[in-house]
């Protein structure tokens, strides 16, 4: 009597066909009825307060309504990526996650540079730009100093800052901010720093080269770049994640923000794109004290106000180290440190309770001070 085949593998694999057949005709359904109003950035409340060009200073809730009595912040975010992230949607917003915990909030949108701006450099943005805005706050708001919250590369602008107009800020906050951009070095980790080492194996001319030819660096330059840090997770983005994504709305939607935001990368002004690489990168003048700014060395030891240093041992792109290496540098007393959860750039997409967390560590850091 002949033996009666095992069909149950036949069977597995054709219910697994079927399963992923079903997913993607969901992605596709999905994406089919999907808008780009409905994907929308930045939607909470702001009111334009000065512009500069294409730079702008909104002050974050109802036009025409200012917020008395309430600690005024300041939030710069990086050159080379939008401030939209900031507010990517209502339950994942930094800025609306700040205005709940009282404060009374003002972002900097660095715009998008033209052919104009291809020799503005850092220390046009940090003495230019940025004491302009800082300037407007202190009238908006009343008070002789402000405080300034800077992200990533928006953290290197207000430490700048504070060294070179340290009257004008009561309070320093930096988040995934690099100060010791070869702290890598001593301190290796696979999978960080790829930033690095890219720019550390170029020559100061091989930088000065590409900046020339462009004026400004393209953002998708600087966006292939991010992206061939995490290539494998990159290639997988489009097919995997996406489908997954695509089987719940609020899914989708969190990862089509997302990906919008990517797409509206900025040029990186030449200027300032020379000295990001060149200066810091390669060379690392900020924490050696060597960087120079519209002809002023950059002392951190002029750094005197109370400072709430913010990173994530998850980082990719700004390695731990490079951030708390600012311990010490720096001439104030108080100096506090917080791990945050999540990646570089999720810290300030974080939604539910890390996103609790971290405001409630910014709010009551600023309310003992």
């Amino acid at each position: 009597m002949s033996e009666i085949p095992d069909t149950a593998p036949i069977t597995t694999e054709l219910t697994r066909l079927i399963e992923t057949q079903r997913r993607l005709a969901e992605t596709a359904r999905q994406l089919a009825v999907t808008r780009d109003r409905d994907v929308e950035l930045a939607t909470m409340p702001k009111e334009e307060v000065h512009r500069i060009g294409d730079k702008v200073l909104y002050h974050c809730g109802e036009p025409g309504e200012r917020s008395t009595g309430k600690v005024p912040v300041l939030v710069i975010y990086a050159l080379v990526g939008r401030y939209t992230v900031l507010d990517l949607q209502p339950d994942r917003s930094f800025l609306g996650s700040l205005m709940e915990g009282g404060l009374d909030v003002y972002v900097v949108d660095w715009g998008h540079p033209n052919r104009a701006c291809r020799y503005d450099d850092l220390g046009d943005y940090v003495e230019g730009y940025l004491d302009a805005f800082v300037d407007t706050v202190r009238t908006e708001s009343g008070q002789e100093a402000i405080n300034l919250l800077g992200i990533c590369q928006g953290g290197v602008l207000s430490l700048c800052y504070a060294a070179m107009f340290p009257e004008k800020l009561r309070n320093l906050i930096l988040a995934v901010t690099p100060v010791d951009f070869h702290a890598d070095i001593d301190d290796p980790h696979p999978g960080r720093g790829f930033m690095n080492v890219w720019a550390r194996s170029l020559d100061a001319a091989d930088i000065d080269l590409l900046v020339d030819t462009y004026g400004n660096v393209p953002g998708e330059i600087g966006g292939m770049a991010f992206t061939l840090m995490t290539p494998m997770r990159s290639l997988a983005k489009y097919n995997l994640t996406l489908v997954e994504a695509s089987q719940d709305d609020a899914k989708l939607m969190n990862f089509l923000r997302m990906e919008k935001w990517l797409a509206d990368r900025p040029a990186h002004a030449g200027g300032a794109a020379k000295q990001w690489l060149n200066d810091l990168y390669r060379e690392n003048r900020l924490v050696r004290g060597e960087l120079v700014l519209s002809g002023e060395r950059i002392d951190l030891g002029r750094v005197t106000m109370p400072i709430l240093n913010i990173y994530t041992e998850t980082d990719h792109i700004i390695p731990p180290a490079m951030t708390k290496a600012l311990r010490g540098k720096t001439g104030t007393s108080d100096y506090t440190e917080f791990v945050a959860r999540g990646g570089h750039i999720g810290v300030m997409v974080a939604g539910g309770s890390s996103r609790r967390t971290l405001r409630e560590t910014v709010t009551s850091w600023l309310a003992d001070r």
